[in-house]
């Protein structure tokens, strides 16, 4: 089987809400970048230029009047077209805005196609990541669902019959959710702040999903200044149980990096070393239970070093390589150059001596996710708490 792929495009850097706005996508140039001075595409892994979403893909997903919408306002741009959520504020209306989204999405189900086909056993989306997008709303800096349409295309192919979709960004992954929802083909485990603190205020241990999705959808909200062990504990107690129970055919992640201790848009207090385990846990999960098949997105993610530095981490994983920690001086150059400073180590720095203790909000929060979602896999606590057990049941 051919390399783990990449997929981006210098072209990313269109999806650009202006010098101002939070989400700025230099990021994505810095982590390609930081990738490239490690030698990632001379033999690790093969970079692929993103391609452009379809209108029949976008249809999948979204409502054919708002992607109507989407490609008018891009060609004749106005201040505001708040019923379909775009704006000054979070997604603020630009030229070229159908085809910068179009990209990202096209990068998204290019991954997605690559994997299901059996042409790739992994790919990364250097890009994409928009899980707030709904099929008839932008929302959160998110213009189209890149990983709904994705997933969505394979399901209708046939490529697929069952996907684990695990979210670990700051923010609750809603538009993925609500759009499969009542969809038991989709498992969808999101870790994010808690929405009592942040936006978009949703993703409770009671939302469970509906009809025959019931018990799909799983939503882990973590107390803002969860660290690295209370956090891992939480992902560990979650995701390898339900992992098992339900054996997807691949499973995505969506790798926001706004969960990291430097991010200024979310409360989370993570390092690098959480989101190396969690890439090694997926890694493993996917081993096991999928053939290694595993696609990724980025997604979210405002501090630009932390996220070239995380997203080059979780790649490396993908890829199966070993990255030291020192850091190219033309990359420091670079960021810079870019941003006024740069980074000189790959890896946080004392990552494992910080709040080693798991807190007990956390393991309440574990506990009420337990109760709300085990059953509907017929996983017992103790049955959770042993990674090797058997009796899993497929549905």
């Amino acid at each position: 089987m051919a390399r783990p792929a990449v997929i981006y495009s210098e072209r990313y850097l269109d999806y650009n809400f202006g010098k101002d706005h939070a989400f700025q996508p230099i990021r994505h140039e810095l982590a390609i970048e930081l990738m490239r001075s490690y030698g990632f595409f001379d033999g690790k892994a093969d970079l692929l230029d993103a391609m452009p979403a379809t209108e029949e893909d976008l249809l999948l997903v979204h409502d054919r009047r708002y992607v109507d919408a989407v490609r008018e306002l891009g060609e004749h741009p106005r201040v505001e077209a708040y019923e379909w959520g775009l704006g000054p504020g979070d997604n603020p209306i630009f030229e070229g805005m159908y085809e910068a989204a179009a990209l990202q999405v096209g990068g998204t189900v290019q991954a997605c196609e690559a994997v299901a086909r059996g042409e790739r056993g992994r790919a990364y989306n250097l890009g994409g990541g928009f899980h707030h997008a709904m099929p008839a709303r932008a929302s959160g800096f998110c213009i189209f669902n890149d990983i709904a349409v994705g997933l969505a295309r394979i399901l209708k192919a046939g490529f697929v019959k069952r996907v684990l979709y695990v979210d670990i960004d700051a923010h609750h992954g809603d538009g993925v959710q609500e759009i499969f929802y009542g969809d038991p083909r989709v498992l969808t485990i999101s870790l994010h702040e808690d929405g009592r603190f942040l936006f978009p205020g949703t993703g409770f241990p009671p939302d469970i999903g509906r009809g025959k999705g019931l018990g799909f959808a799983v939503n882990v909200p973590l107390p803002p200044y969860t660290r690295d062990a209370s956090y891992l504990y939480a992902f560990e107690e979650i995701v390898p149980p339900l992992a098992r129970a339900y054996r997807p055919d691949v499973i995505f992640t969506q790798t926001g990096a706004d969960a990291c201790y430097l991010d200024p848009l979310a409360h989370l207090k993570l390092t690098t070393r959480t989101y190396e385990r969690v890439a090694q846990i997926i890694d493993v999960l996917s081993g096991e239970l999928c053939a290694g098949r595993w696609i990724a997105a980025t997604g979210g993610g405002y501090d630009m070093a932390a996220c070239a530095r995380i997203w080059t981490l979780i790649a490396a994983r993908i890829a199966g390589v070993d990255l030291p920690d020192e850091i190219n001086g033309s990359w420091r150059e670079m960021c810079r150059g870019a941003i006024g400073s740069a980074p000189d180590r790959l890896r946080d720095r004392d990552a494992t001596a910080d709040a080693p203790v798991v807190s007990e909000a956390v393991k309440q929060v574990v506990a009420e996710v337990k109760a709300a979602v085990f059953p509907h896999h017929g996983i017992t606590d103790r049955r959770a708490r042993r990674p090797g057990s058997s009796g899993h049941r497929r549905r």
